[in-house]
């Protein structure tokens, strides 16, 4: 079973109504909107360190964008290296 993920919007939409609803507890937050009470958590923290916005880098668990970079060229390159193999193979079968 995959991980959902969660656009910025939400999740900053969450943050919000736990910072505009101070009196609620952070687990009846999380299951009204269908959270884990943990990631609210880690959202909070999130934003506190982002002076109260929700700023992420995208999908993925990169240390920083320059990791996340590294990354998408590595899978590009693998893919490039994926289609030069098909292609020498059709030249070989074609050259037959």
């Amino acid at each position: 079973m995959s991980k959902p993920t969660f656009t910025d919007e939400f999740k900053q939409g969450v943050v919000d109504y736990v910072l505009d609803h101070p009196n609620e507890s952070k687990v009846a937050v999380s299951k009204k909107f269908g959270v884990a009470d943990s990631t609210v958590h880690k959202w909070l923290k999130e934003a506190k360190n982002n002076n109260g916005t929700i700023n992420s880098r995208g999908s993925g668990n990169y240390s920083s964008d320059e990791a996340k970079e590294i990354a998408r060229l590595k899978k590009e390159l693998k893919d490039t290296k994926d289609a030069l193999d098909v292609l020498k193979k059709a030249i070989g079968i074609l050259g037959d």
